[in-house]
């Protein structure tokens, strides 16, 4: 997501950094190079201007010219207002505060996501403890209906039932009903799209929001098509009451165009995030920590929310106890790995740690961790229960089951348990200084073993 616009961006201010003073020259040549990454991007070029002009204002002023770390202040403008664009400081929370059933409205072309969002948008409701219901009322396309039941049946969330050839408004109006009857408080409304926008559409759509009164309409957009979908999203703004938007695919490569100029364009906000295909794979937005990835800054903050959603507090709970007694076992290992797994792939949460995804760029020849942690998995599951739990019977013929097992070599299966002696080595070391051990061995620049 986003490393082309990142990379470029950085290249940007590696030449800055090379000036212990700036000048207004300097800030100059910088923003000119800005404007062309951001066109490059396929930000609407409108926005670039005003985003230019309000950037180039900030970093002649005062506050930079005469700071000690000019290069740094204009990274600091320029991340201040990449939030500002993308709509910080604005309420971008879903309204769900009204009388139950509260309607959800997904509108957009076909093609974009939006059965898909549904069925994620449905999942992340219910964890947060609502009961949605999802209504199929893109009755033109037989094959939506069935991906939105497929879907429900696979997240265990009741879908109302719809046929194609039905009347969408009718469907729409009979499951409202049907939801104050069964105690469901959200409606998902998946409406129907078309290639293009057309008369037909837009009037069907205005039916359905004037009969259902949804508190939210939200035009899903695919973030790849990058200015398109803003064009798209402002003719959709022209006709429907939009309260927000939700991109899709923005795990992808995603040249950042619809991202940055979607919220400028139509003045909404942007609401929801798809990064990934996988039904948890739909986030809050947030302007900030977006604006600190595209610049290499990391995402703490939502790496740590990922973790707390993946990590039941009980998991957690029995994880320490295990450890206690057992102590950290190869065993245990391969249970945290599962822990990992279900944050999503490893690859997009080195990416929230800053510095982490650029080191691994940087660091040629080196085995993409992904692939890493399933030869990792492999040879540990192997392995018997009781190998797992004491490492130290392994001798020679056991490695060499082992690594026929996992079909990988018997040095594989060597420089993993050296690793993983080394590790346990670190672990008791740790739990001998106490809560600062973690932070100690760190600080002295060294990494953990795996």
């Amino acid at each position: 997501m986003f490393d082309t616009l990142s990379d470029k961006l950085d290249s940007v201010f590696k030449k800055l950094r090379g000036h212990g003073r700036l000048t207004e020259q300097h800030i100059k040549d910088t923003m000119r190079e800005i404007r062309l990454v951001l066109l490059e991007a396929d930000v609407n070029f409108r926005v670039v201007k005003d985003f230019i002009a309000r950037v180039g204002e900030r970093a002649v002023g005062q506050e930079v010219l005469k700071s000690l770390t000019p290069a740094q202040q204009v990274i600091k403008v320029v991340r201040e207002e990449l939030a500002s664009l993308m709509g910080e400081g604005e309420d971008n929370q879903l309204d769900l505060a009204a009388k139950p059933p509260v309607g959800v409205m997904l509108c957009g072309l076909q093609g974009a996501g939006k059965t898909t969002s549904c069925g994620k948008l449905a999942l992340k409701l219910r964890r947060e403890k609502r009961n949605p219901l999802l209504v199929p009322a893109d009755v033109y396309r037989p094959a939506a209906i069935e991906q939105l039941k497929t879907l429900g049946r696979q997240i265990d969330i009741e879908v109302y039932d719809s046929q194609p050839g039905m009347d969408p408004v009718d469907i729409c109006s009979k499951a409202r009903q049907y939801a104050e009857l069964n105690g469901f408080d959200t409606l998902i409304l998946d409406t129907a799209g078309r290639l293009h926008i057309d008369n037909e559409l837009m009037g069907e759509l205005k039916k359905i929001a004037a009969n259902v009164a949804p508190q939210e309409i939200l035009f899903v957009a695919d973030a790849m098509t990058g200015q398109d979908a803003v064009t798209v999203a402002a003719s959709f703004d022209e006709q429907l009451p939009l309260t927000g938007v939700i991109l899709t695919k923005l795990d992808g490569d995603a040249r950042g165009g619809a991202a940055l100029s979607i919220r400028a364009v139509t003045g909404k906000p942007i609401k929801l995030v798809g990064m990934g295909e996988k039904l948890d794979a739909l986030e809050q937005f947030h302007p900030d920590r977006m604006a600190q990835r595209i610049l290499g800054m990391g995402d703490v903050l939502s790496l740590i929310e990922k973790a707390q959603s993946a990590v039941e507090a009980d998991d957690a709970a029995a994880m320490e106890a295990q450890l206690r007694k057992d102590g950290f076992t190869l065993e245990t290992f391969l249970e945290q790995m599962q822990m990992i797994k279900k944050m999503g792939s490893l690859d997009s949460m080195l990416k929230m740690i800053p510095g982490a995804g650029k080191a691994l760029k940087q660091a040629k020849g080196m085995q993409v961790p992904e692939d890493e942690m399933k030869k990792i998995e492999a040879i540990i599951r192997s392995m018997t229960k009781k190998e797992r739990l004491n490492h130290k019977i392994l001798n020679g013929s056991r490695r060499m089951r082992i690594a026929k097992g996992s079909g990988t070599r018997v040095q594989d299966v060597n420089q993993l348990l050296k690793r993983f002696t080394e590790a346990q080595k670190m672990m008791k070391k740790m739990q001998k200084m106490g809560p600062k051990g973690l932070k100690g061995m760190l600080g002295r620049g060294g990494q953990l073993p795996f």
